[in-house]
């Protein structure tokens, strides 16, 4: 028999997850860095009725989006998660929290490796491609029209379903 690499003690009887669990088990797939603030808006986004808690269905319908949605439903679930405060708009601030979550969750001994400033530089670099009126935010049209038009992101997308 196949022995799973990770185990897991999940709250079975009601079939919700809280955010602390979900921390905890998103942790152990990052040992080498510190993953809980990138669950905490991972969770955030899964958790569509904001209740604190992710049902096993409301998780299903997430990673069916990410991985056999449409282009623009999976942009669109991107966009959710980067936009913290669910106002319709991300700001630098946010992105720079996304991002900072990012690299601490990857580790400092990451190769190659990780510069202090590497986060704010890869959130400038984001706005100078996605904040296409100069207005200090990215809307999800602005999001969505840069990212179908750049081959890169497009390609990453077709990752999964040619993998999956």
């Amino acid at each position: 028999p196949l022995t799973p690499l990770y185990q897991f003690t999940l709250p079975t009887t009601c079939g919700l997850v809280d955010e602390e669990t979900f921390k905890s088990i998103y942790s152990q797939f990052f040992p080498q860095g510190d993953a809980t603030t990138y669950a905490h808006f991972l969770f955030n986004a899964f958790d569509m009725d904001r209740n604190g808690s992710i049902r096993f269905e409301d998780f299903v319908i997430g990673l069916s989006v990410l991985l056999r949605g449409s282009v623009t439903e999976k942009l669109r679930w991107a966009f959710n998660l980067y936009d913290i405060n669910k106002d319709g708009l991300v700001t630098k601030e946010e992105m720079l929290a996304i991002m900072t979550s990012i690299y601490d969750m990857m580790g400092r001994y990451t190769l190659p490796s990780v510069r202090e400033e590497s986060p704010f530089e890869h959130v400038e670099k984001f706005f100078q491609k996605m904040d296409r009126n100069r207005d200090g935010v990215v809307t999800i049209d602005e999001f969505i029209e840069t990212c179908q038009k750049d081959e890169d992101i497009m390609a990453s997308m077709q990752l999964f379903e040619n993998v999956i």
